[in-house]
């Protein structure tokens, strides 16, 4: 099958966009404290990062959760990342990458609390380079993104019902990013510079660039270096 040329990027938030894999690695260890677990450090974390959670969880300390423990788990990562979060700012080429790929379409996709996102998104200054911006329901969701990807490129092709699947390409910090993108028929970047390593990257196998910043991951997209 031919490859169509990329005429619109979704970007991930959370480790993408928004630097903030230092607090998401606190919060994470907060939460396995508060259900008697020890710690990991950053790298660890990296390496071992999946969605859905539960699995992620599983991984790294080799056991389930009860219903309760995943609400204390739940309440105590929002907390500690929220009482955060002020620390934290755009990558450091975000609006880079962001102005390089302009003018063509670009939007936002996030598994991030949308109330949340949306004031966030505005207070950085990104609102007016995206056509798009989309969190998850308030309800939390520790799933994969897939669904999420199908319904915001059902909202892109109302606005250009000629966009296709195949024109999109989801740049992302996780494996889960690209098996989304891969599952409605369109492409992906993977950025090492967030919640995966580049060995947990690589192991995926996909045959996905793997960049390590986001303006080159926009120059992998503009040269067609898709796999």
């Amino acid at each position: 099958m031919a490859v169509e040329i990329v005429r619109h990027v979704v970007w991930d938030w959370n480790g993408t966009l928004f630097d903030d894999q230092q607090l998401v690695a606190a919060a994470t260890n907060a939460s396995l404290v508060a259900v008697g677990c020890g710690l990991l450090d950053v790298e660890r974390y990296r390496d071992l990062y999946r969605r859905p959670l539960q699995d992620f969880y599983f991984a790294m300390v080799g056991r389930e959760y009860t219903a309760l423990e995943w609400e204390l788990i739940d309440h105590t990562f929002a907390h500690t990342y929220a009482a955060g979060l002020e620390t934290c700012g755009l990558t450091a080429d975000a609006l880079a990458a962001m102005d390089s790929w302009a003018p063509q379409g670009q939007s936002l996709l996030s598994m991030y609390d949308h109330d949340k996102l949306v004031p966030l998104v505005d207070a950085l200054g990104l609102a007016p380079r995206l056509n798009r911006v989309d969190g998850r329901p308030p309800t939390p969701d520790y799933g994969p993104k897939a669904k999420y990807l199908t319904a915001h490129l059902r909202h892109l092709q109302r606005t250009d019902p000629s966009l296709s699947p195949g024109q999109i390409a989801l740049v992302g910090d996780c494996v889960d990013d690209a098996l989304a993108a891969l599952e409605v028929g369109a492409t992906a970047v993977l950025y090492t510079g967030g919640s995966s390593s580049r060995a947990n990257l690589e192991a995926a196998g996909l045959g996905l660039p793997i960049v390590d910043t986001l303006t080159e991951a926009v120059a992998a997209l503009r040269a067609g270096r898709l796999g």
